[in-house]
């Protein structure tokens, strides 16, 4: 088994502690970082999972515009494979996970919304 990380972009309910320890059973260590090309809204529909873990939560949805003046501020958490099938786990649908390149130059993973 190696020690692969895997960086997930987290620009809302993944970048708290609570959840977090809920979800990984540790308190993840973060870094700041911009996601161009991207922006967000606020979510209509609040996600049980979610809230059945640390309460009822703005949420947001994250969409690509493909223009560079659009950048959402957030964190990379730097996790095992294995939390990251957790999260994915976590989030689900209507979000599912594709890779981005971030302002620094990293590549990290990112939960956009489905087109309806």
């Amino acid at each position: 088994m190696g020690d692969t990380v895997e960086l997930l972009f987290s620009y809302g309910s993944l970048e708290g502690g609570e959840l977090q320890l809920d979800t990984f059973g540790r308190v993840v260590h973060t870094e700041t970082d911009v996601l161009p090309g991207y922006t967000t809204s606020l979510t209509r529909r609040p996600d049980p999972r979610i809230a059945e873990r640390i309460g009822p939560i703005t949420q947001r949805e994250l969409r690509r515009t493909g223009d560079p003046r659009d950048k959402v501020i957030g964190t990379v958490l730097r996790l095992s494979e294995a939390e990251l099938d957790a999260a994915d786990e976590l989030v689900g649908p209507p979000f599912y996970r594709l890779p981005v390149t971030l302002q620094s130059g990293r590549g990290a993973w990112v939960y956009v919304v489905a087109a309806p």
